[in-house]
């Protein structure tokens, strides 16, 4: 078991958050080479599905162990940020990566690597915080705050959003089509990634759920990542198909 001062811990923490804000006006000028933008430029590749596997794996033991190895007292709400985090992720490890179309399409063996990282660090730092530093935080009253009543109704509203929208894109291959097409019916009508804003809206709920340092952390990572990953998808589809609806935005309904 790690053990650190909360000051070694804030630091880290600062220093993460602050990599996040390094990292996403890179991403915003570098097209990460994976699905539709899959590349060889990036080294060597593995299947899609055992590259997903394999990267977002880590994020379940690492989060659980500093959990349940911390010496915090696991009150109900605690439990219940638990049960969320590992909700989500259970589908994006055993679920979700089976039931990709791959054709083929492969990822580099560098991205997964870089996942690794992120996962590692994220399940640490939230771990270590619901483990051991949230000592008193969350009484059986945190039921009732507005953080928890507003994040936890995000939290559904943004998973309902991220797995309607997936289960849109799997839709299109269905019989055992091949290529791409385009997304239409639910939020597609108004953006190209409504999957991706899901993904934001949940991990933003998470945060105000739990009003935390490191859930915080989460999802300004999870913006970092995902808004310039909606904007490579939709100059793509632009790119890919032209009569592309010239109405939708990239994420965001009449904004971005």
């Amino acid at each position: 078991m790690i053990s650190m001062t909360e000051t070694t811990y804030y630091t880290l923490l600062y220093v993460w958050m602050a990599l996040a804000l390094i990292v996403f006006p890179i991403m915003l000028k570098v097209t990460v080479p994976y699905g539709r933008h899959t590349s060889t430029s990036w080294g060597p590749t593995l299947r899609n599905k055992w590259g997903w596997f394999i990267m977002e794996l880590p994020v379940l033991l690492i989060f659980s162990w500093f959990f349940f190895t911390g010496s915090a007292e696991k009150t109900w709400p605690v439990y219940i940020f638990y049960g969320l985090f590992m909700l989500h992720y259970i589908n994006r490890v055993f679920v979700f990566p089976f039931r990709l179309k791959e054709n083929g399409k492969r990822m580099p063996w560098l991205i997964v690597i870089l996942a690794l990282f992120f996962n590692v660090a994220n399940g640490f730092f939230n771990g270590y915080w619901f483990g051991t530093l949230s000592e008193g935080r969350y009484p059986i009253s945190w039921f009732e705050s507005p953080f928890f009543i507003v994040g936890i109704v995000l939290f559904f509203s943004g998973m309902y959003i991220n797995l309607k929208s997936d289960n849109r894109l799997l839709a299109l291959r269905r019989g055992g089509k091949k290529g791409y097409f385009i997304p239409k019916g639910f939020l597609f009508k108004y953006v190209s990634s409504p999957n991706l804003l899901g993904e934001i809206i949940e991990w933003t709920g998470w945060a105000i759920m739990s009003w935390s340092l490191p859930s915080f952390s989460f999802a300004l990572w999870t913006a970092a990542n995902l808004i310039p990953r909606a904007i490579d998808h939709h100059k793509w589809y632009h790119k890919k198909f032209s009569h592309y609806p010239k109405e939708r935005k990239a994420l965001f309904p009449y904004i971005l």
